[in-house]
């Protein structure tokens, strides 16, 4: 118990750190924490310059983490993305030099941009948690955390994600533009120094490996792993839906909803977290009929009405 409060306060001061950098964006950092603990990825789309690819220094720095990004062009192979083997001609044989891949917090910038055959380089490192050169299977490191970004506006020369690589991502979220009081702050913030140079690590690689371990432990009430499955299904029998969430959706959402729990300070996950998580885990994991979206409905908008729509299980002791 005395573990679990310490590495509570590791968090609140990894939060702290965020809050310091990203004004008025903590909901989003506490949701980039839950994907980060659940062992799984983000993918961010909004417009640029609204703060992304900060998001994922000020996080690596306040991890004490390898920082390593990517970013997407056309030209880009699934070599710069893995790394390659070169021909050491001193020793005879070839060396293999990782690529960017092989960092504990990845940025995948803009990664609607380059082909689906360099995407699926770094699709399967999160996936497998390792990458195939020449043959030969590298697991890549732990921490392994991947946060890519997209463009929602501009669409030429890009090549969308398909349904089955979205479903990789454990969130989908967005950053939105700030507030007049926020912006304002932050052209104060930014008028000398920026304020992630004098960020410092509030918690190391290895604690975070640990507190991962510590989250898959929160426990998880039957009742509750039932609501999940019924948001789940009901996605599936929805009339503006044509495809509903997968199984590894129900999964997705089911470890989300414990590093959320473990991030409030719980050992067990309430009903709440997971209909406060559903729209960021299911949302993108959909497609609507054509008539949804004729009518102007969004993924979002469903997947809220699914969320009302669904029971929410009450124990009577409670």
């Amino acid at each position: 118990m005395q573990e679990t409060m310490v590495y509570n306060e590791k968090i609140s001061k990894v939060i702290d750190n965020v809050n310091k950098v990203m004004i008025g964006k903590e909901d989003v950092a506490i949701l980039s924490l839950v994907a980060l603990l659940a062992e799984g990825h983000v993918l961010l789309e909004d417009v640029p310059g609204v703060g992304k690819t900060m998001l994922v220094r000020t996080l690596a720095k306040s991890l004490d983490c390898d920082f390593k990004r990517i970013q997407f062009t056309p030209d880009l192979l699934p070599s710069d993305v893995t790394g390659i083997s070169i021909y050491n001609p001193k020793e005879m044989e070839f060396v293999f030099r990782g690529g960017p891949i092989f960092g504990n917090v990845v940025l995948a910038d803009e990664i609607n941009r380059t082909s689906p055959k360099t995407q699926s380089a770094l699709l399967e490192g999160m996936e497998e948690k390792s990458v195939t050169v020449d043959g030969e299977t590298i697991p890549l490191q732990k921490p392994f955390f991947v946060m890519a970004t997209q463009n929602p506006i501009e669409y030429e020369g890009t090549y969308p994600l398909p349904e089955a690589q979205l479903d990789r991502f454990i969130l989908k979220l967005t950053m939105g533009y700030p507030s007049l009081e926020d912006e304002l702050e932050m052209l104060e913030r930014t008028s000398k120094e920026h304020p992630i140079e004098s960020l410092s690590p509030v918690m190391s690689k290895e604690e975070l490996v640990i507190i991962q371990k510590e989250v898959r432990n929160v426990y998880i009430e039957k009742n509750v792993q039932q609501y999940i499955i019924n948001l789940v299904r009901e996605t599936r029998n929805h009339e503006s839906i044509f495809l509903g969430v997968s199984p590894r959706g129900s999964i997705a959402l089911m470890k989300a909803a414990k590093a959320y729990a473990f991030i409030k300070g719980r050992d067990f996950v309430l009903p709440d977290d997971v209909k406060y998580l559903a729209p960021f885990v299911l949302t993108h994991r959909i497609i609507l009929t054509a008539e949804a979206k004729y009518d102007g409905k969004s993924a979002r908008q469903i997947v809220e009405q699914v969320v009302k729509q669904t029971f929410v299980p009450i124990r009577k002791e409670f």
